[in-house]
């Protein structure tokens, strides 16, 4: 799931994520070409903190086009302010989730 998966979500995808979730907790046992290594995973991520560092930038410029005066819109402003909250949020979780999957595998016992 992508950061802006989060700001355009309807119902019939989300069923489709919960029907996906619970085949996999069902059938845990993928195919060839659905397993994904640690590494897509980490790709995954390295794109998604760049699509947050994208967000926040908007957000930086909506704030310094606000002071100026060029925006006439506050509306503007703030969906560039929940927008960022929300992105950093995610990238938070997402990095949190990685260092504890990383701890757990170092702790583990060969």
């Amino acid at each position: 799931m992508d950061i802006t998966s989060l700001f355009s979500v309807n119902s019939a995808d989300l069923v489709e994520a919960a029907n996906k979730a619970t085949s996999t907790i069902m059938n845990p046992r993928k195919t060839e070409e659905e397993k994904e290594g640690f590494g897509a995973l980490l790709d995954t991520a390295i794109e998604n903190f760049n699509l947050t560092n994208s967000i926040i930038s908007d957000k930086e410029d909506m704030q310094l086009k606000w002071a100026m005066g060029e925006v006439d819109n506050p509306h503007d402003l703030t969906i560039a302010l929940s927008k960022a909250s929300q992105a950093l949020n995610y990238t938070t979780a997402i990095r949190d989730r990685l260092l504890e999957a990383y701890r757990e595998i170092m702790q583990m016992q060969i």
